[in-house]
């Protein structure tokens, strides 16, 4: 991949955390001083990776089924969308990235992290966000959440041991990268929340024009 001329913000969290909510509230914000933006999710963003996307959260398979399906909707977003928008100097705000692939598939199924490290790098290279917002809420709470915003899908229909084992998954990737990923208190309000979001932000993008 060239050298990417834009910035890549990805946001982390297990179902409930209401990450959605904040990715809004931040494009909303950005549009208006002017960035260039491309909002994006993960799995989807393209008609084929939004497919594949319906068949994960639908249809019962085993977590290595699910994972390669994971990397290849990566594949075809990164491609596609992800790429030439931080080629052409673009803000790419993404819901989830690579870092779900290891809380989820590999945290909360028990997928062998070299797996998924090897297919980290065969699919994206050396391509990293430049910053991830982890939502990070106690599963109990994310959960009485799901179950007052929609009906579940395969994902959320996971017992609260699953959520916990996910939630750590995310715990451990911030250790390993933090200079990268920021733990947010989900927990709070969302006029709170927003707050410490708009101050990552504006860190990791500078003033606002």
């Amino acid at each position: 991949m060239t050298q990417q001329k834009g910035r890549f913000i990805t946001f982390e969290g297990i179902d409930g955390a209401g990450k959605s909510t904040h990715i809004e509230a931040v494009a909303a914000r950005l549009s208006a001083a002017g960035h260039r933006l491309v909002c994006t999710r993960e799995p989807g963003g393209t008609p084929l990776a939004e497919h594949l996307r319906e068949l994960m959260l639908h249809t019962p398979m085993d977590p290595l089924t699910e994972a390669l399906l994971v990397f290849a909707a990566r594949r075809d977003h990164i491609s596609t969308v992800i790429a030439p928008a931080l080629q052409r100097g673009d803000t790419v705000l993404c819901d989830r990235f690579t870092d779900a692939s290891f809380a989820y598939q590999g945290a909360g199924h028990g997928l062998d992290t070299a797996l998924l490290a090897w297919l980290e790098a065969q699919v994206q290279g050396d391509l990293q966000p430049d910053l991830t917002l982890w939502f990070d809420v106690p599963p109990s709470l994310a959960q009485q959440r799901r179950a007052a915003a929609r009906a579940a899908d395969r994902f959320e229909q996971q017992d609260l041991e699953f959520f916990a084992r996910v939630r750590a998954g995310y715990e451990s990737r911030m250790r390993e990268a933090p200079d990268r990923i920021v733990r947010i208190d989900g927990s709070l309000t969302t006029q709170e929340v927003g707050q410490l979001v708009a101050v990552q932000i504006d860190q990791a993008l500078g003033p606002q024009r």
